[in-house]
């Protein structure tokens, strides 16, 4: 059920992450993503802010700064996709780039080539009790690749494969219980 708040929203404007070197983390996102870098910023307190174009009207966006707390993995990232992939209520679990289905072999080997930690297959999600499957099917509804970039921030590229409708929309909401 959709209700008519008044707010209309257009999509993502930019997610903004951060990272632990930016000089590092343009050469990644421009070099290896090929992602564009259209905007950067100097902060008052001696931080940076950088943008990156990823496509289709959005971008993401990284702060550096010198004295920026350390990255805790299991916490605040993923430790290890797809066995250790909880993270902490309020954390970034990962961020999903589109991609068209076609281009996720060679994103693939493009990854291997940068010597990018990734997963060595294309995940086919569907409905079945793990998840994924091996091969792609009709319930298959979206085909990732998963990867890290150099700080380790856990990034996908998604390609979805179908049309969604009413039924994908099936399971009741989870709630945690508090004790009185």
């Amino acid at each position: 059920m959709v209700q008519d708040t008044g707010i209309r929203t257009k999509g993502i404007n930019h997610i903004a992450l951060v990272c632990r070197d930016m000089a590092e983390t343009m050469k990644f996102y421009v070099q290896v993503l090929g992602m564009p870098l259209f905007k950067t910023v100097e902060l008052p307190d001696g931080g940076q802010h950088f943008f990156f174009d990823c496509g289709g009207g959005n971008a993401v966006a990284f702060f550096w700064w010198k004295d920026a707390p350390p990255a805790a993995p299991g916490i605040a990232s993923v430790k290890k996709f797809p066995f250790d992939a909880k993270t902490a209520v309020g954390s970034m679990n990962h961020l999903a780039f589109h991609m068209e289905e076609a281009e996720l072999e060679a994103a693939l080997d493009r990854l291997t080539e940068a010597g990018v930690p990734h997963t060595h297959m294309v995940f086919n999600h569907d409905d079945s009790p793990s998840g994924y499957a091996k091969e792609t099917h009709e319930g298959v509804f979206v085909r990732s690749v998963y990867f890290t970039d150099p700080n380790g921030i856990m990034l996908e590229f998604a390609a979805t494969t179908r049309a969604f409708g009413p039924d994908d929309v099936r399971h009741t909401p989870a709630t945690q219980v508090e004790d009185a």
